[in-house]
């Protein structure tokens, strides 16, 4: 599956200290490698912004699939993201 950030995700990603930044890119390339990286998803239940949720450490990437590709809305932390 492909990965496409929102600008807003994008920023969200380059305010996170670099080490997270490494760690969030190369799992969200773990996820995108799968045949189905929603197995590893949460349905939220409140779709304010989203369809679904990875866990990556304390951050919550929120994001909506759409043909087949990933689009990444949001990067929060975990206290903040609800």
């Amino acid at each position: 599956m492909e990965i496409n950030y929102t600008r807003k995700a994008s920023v969200n990603l380059e305010n996170l200290p670099q080490d997270v930044q490494k760690r969030i890119a190369k799992k969200m390339r773990f996820y995108a490698k799968q045949e189905n990286p929603l197995k590893f998803a949460e349905r939220l239940t409140e779709t304010k912004e989203g369809d679904f949720r990875f866990r990556i450490g304390n951050y919550r990437i929120i994001f909506d699939v759409i043909n087949n590709k990933i689009f990444i809305l949001a990067i929060r932390k975990r206290d903040k993201a609800y």
